[in-house]
């Protein structure tokens, strides 16, 4: 798939010059080397393209060829993020690197997919291909963007934001079908409903012209009457109550379904996913947006579908009684309604906004909940009220300014409506005194008016709720309609680990423009030891996260016994997992909860047996309840000795195949760290272990230590061996010798 873009007029000469070549990328270059910031694209787009063939790269500027490569001279084509832009540059086979295009970070994701598609055709011709034989990067960029929102387009390029309300709206209506009978009892009432509404007045009507108007009201006439009526008020209210009790259970069961499809998706979606997320807006769309649902499906869908059947049969009624004073009246109304559509559309980017701001503002809250001992220990408790009272005011003033706009305007909304009132009392009242129309039918007519300005009274309020039902389903599906990046193939299967690793070419890097690691080739035998050396920053933990498979390598592959992890099932993969993070997480629960989180029918027996091997024992029983000792939120009320034990304990239940330790034993005192090495020491025996530690003593007794620098590696081999080479691992040594001296 293609990166292409219509050329200007200007620049359509410029591709004669290409000699009919086969054009592979094609994208506009907003900046200049002048340092000058031009960005607004689409002007200065018409000067200066990067046009990439199946031949050579070439950029176009003013109907000319700025610069030119042939792809058969170049080793390297690379997007490298710089301070605020970036750049592409050419490696030429003799060692020359060139600058040829730069632009604004806005282009950074579009332009590295087209180096990493140039460097595959590169790639190609070196081995002796074509660049048609090479398999084509498909790149995001080629999606279409709103030109409202800018968010991606689907497949039916209408936005769900902007032009696809109603989509979402089927999509929960969809949701409707695990609860037909509930859907259908409550239809069934509110056509109850509704038919004793449309009734009732023409038994007034009937009461009133046989009657009272003509004077011969009788005792038994008024007890037929008020008979009618009571019994048309019984059934309402009957009605009214089944109808809400079954619209009760339809909006809890929708939203429950919501809320679990929610938690589910979260769970499946990939660690990428998750980091690019507050925690506090996840949790906003799990629990108050679903919530918002539920309401409306409670509290306005019933009452405004049975309105508005109400509505459309009292206008028929009041057609076959005076066709000219209804239509007077629904133009008045026509009126009001789209006053209502134009309002509505031009508050509902003023609701996202809001939801955003209390996204911000429970973002916030929790951060500052979940660190309250780092506020306390700095003493910036004052700067945290500031800054919680300084969200806390941006949301209630966008807040205010959404409530008070519609505050402002539903009383005219309702005056307008109401006035089809007084044209119905006006024109009618001289219908009745000319003899042209009946008292009762009077009545029966003002009643229908009535019928009217209710259902429309709530429709004119509609809109506001609308659209704050409508953002919340947008924000649900947002995440609902998000692929999973880890999933597992049709053919992954079950392997019961040896530990052979093979990890051959990888490249990766959380950003597409800012690899980690690049071209990393090794091999590690079942049973082994590995260390990972290097300063912070450098991949070592994402090599980790790569192991594990929370990301995908973006190019080569890791096989585990031959096989590779991406043809392994996830589960049975993690399952035989033990891992130690450096960042020690406790759950809410007891300390018997937290160890057996890795292996739930786990006998206690066992649950000793890991913490003995962990030295948490002893702690634990010191304890007030021993194992049944309830640990808070993150298991503050321990030290962070003690959290990281229990953390080696829960990883040791399982009796992995494979161990994880990263930095494993940082948290812990001289003495527990003996201990701990001595216990690390039996436990990775027989089992594949890939270990990370900034206190380079704790890796002596590792089979092999894998140095990473610069992306890849840099040094392998034994203690001893790496000290004699002198380098990068001597350096390290050397420099913590030299701090405990010193210490």
């Amino acid at each position: 798939m293609k990166l292409l873009y219509e050329l200007p007029k200007s620049q359509i000469a410029a591709l004669a010059l290409l000699e009919g070549e086969s054009i592979w990328y094609c994208v506009p270059i907003d900046l200049g080397f002048d340092n000058e910031s031009k960005l607004a694209c689409e002007e200065y787009a018409g000067q200066t393209w990067l046009v990439v063939t199946e031949k050579r790269l070439v950029v176009l500027q003013e109907n000319k060829l700025k610069t030119s490569f042939w792809l058969r001279d170049c080793s390297k084509i690379k997007c490298e993020h710089q301070v605020n832009c970036g750049i592409i540059t050419v490696t030429t086979k003799n060692m020359n690197s060139i600058c040829v295009a730069r632009f604004s970070m806005r282009h950074m994701i579009r332009m590295s997919y087209v180096s990493r598609g140039t460097q595959s055709i590169v790639e190609a011709l070196e081995r002796g291909e074509t660049a048609k034989e090479v398999e084509r990067i498909t790149s995001p960029e080629n999606e279409k963007y709103c030109e409202k929102c800018g968010r991606a387009l689907p497949g039916t390029n209408k936005c769900l934001y902007c032009d696809g309300n109603g989509n979402v709206l089927k999509r929960l209506l969809g949701l409707c079908k695990n609860y037909k009978k509930e859907a259908l009892l409550t239809s069934i009432f509110m056509l109850v409903v509704a038919s004793v509404e449309i009734v009732n007045p023409r038994i007034q009507r009937w009461f009133i012209d046989t009657s009272l108007a003509s004077g011969t009201a009788t005792w038994s006439s008024w007890l037929q009457f008020v008979i009618l009526t009571l019994s048309l008020v019984g059934v309402y209210i009957l009605a009214e109550i089944i109808r809400h009790w079954y619209g009760v259970i339809l909006g809890t069961g929708i939203s429950m379904t919501l809320r679990e499809k929610l938690y589910y998706k979260i769970q499946a979606l990939s660690l990428s996913f998750m980091n690019k997320r507050k925690p506090g807006e996840l949790l906003n769309r799990v629990s108050h947006d679903t919530a918002v649902i539920r309401r409306f499906i409670e509290e306005v869908l019933g009452y405004t579908l049975t309105g508005i059947l109400t509505m459309v049969i009292a206008v028929v009624m009041m057609f076959r009684i005076d066709w000219k004073m209804t239509c007077i009246i629904l133009c008045i109304h026509a009126v009001v309604f789209v006053s209502t559509r134009i309002f509505r559309r031009t508050n509902r980017a003023h609701f996202r906004k809001q939801w955003v701001k209390l996204d911000e503002f429970n973002s916030n809250l929790q951060d500052v909940i979940s660190g309250i001992r780092i506020v306390k220990s700095f003493g910036k408790e004052e700067r945290e009220i500031e800054k919680f009272t300084k969200k806390a005011n941006e949301y209630a003033d966008i807040s205010s300014k959404n409530e008070g706009f519609w505050s402002a305007i539903i009383p005219i909304l309702w005056f307008l409506m109401g006035s089809g009132v007084y044209v119905a009392v006006y024109f009618g009242g001289k219908d009745v005194l000319s003899g042209r129309m009946s008292p009762g039918t009077l009545l029966q007519y003002y009643t229908y008016c009535g019928y009217l300005i209710e259902p429309l009274s709530s429709m004119a309020n509609l809109p506001r709720i609308m659209t704050q039902t409508i953002t919340c389903l947008n924000r649900i599906y947002d995440v609902l309609d998000e692929e999973p990046r880890i999933v597992d193939k049709e053919h992954s299967k079950e392997l019961t680990i040896q530990g052979d690793f093979t990890f051959e070419n990888i490249s990766f890097g959380y950003e597409i423009y800012e690899p980690v690691l690049e071209d990393v080739s090794f091999e590690v035998k079942a049973g082994e030891m590995i260390g990972l050396v290097g300063s912070s920053g450098v991949g070592k933990s994402t090599l980790i996260n790569l192991i594990m498979r929370l990301y995908d390598v973006d190019e080569g592959r890791i096989l585990i016994d031959g096989v590779d992890i991406r043809d392994i099932k996830t589960e049975s993969l993690h399952s035989q997992i033990g891992v130690v993070l450096q960042e020690t997480f406790l759950f809410s629960g007891t300390i018997l909860d937290n160890i057996r989180f890795a292996k739930q029918e786990a006998t206690l027996e066992e649950v000793i047996r890991a913490a003995k091997a962990a030295n948490a024992h002893d702690f634990i029983c010191k304890t007030p309840d021993g194992y049944n000792t309830y640990v808070g939120e993150h298991g503050y009320n321990l030290s962070g000795g003690e959290r990281q034990r229990i953390a080696i304990a829960r990883a040791i239940l399982n009796n992995p195949r494979l161990l994880i330790l990263d930095e494993a034993t940082s948290a812990l005192d001289t003495e527990s760290e003996f201990v701990i090495q001595l216990a690390l020491e039996r436990l990775v025996k027989g089992r594949t272990t890939f270990a990370i530690a900034h206190r380079l003593s704790t890796l002596r007794n590792a089979d092999r230590l894998i140095v990473i620098d610069k992306h890849g590696i840099a040094e392998m081999g034994t203690h001893n061996e790496l000290l004699e080479k002198k380098e990068i691992y001597y350096g390290l040594v050397t420099a913590q010798l030299a701090m405990a001296e010193g210490k």
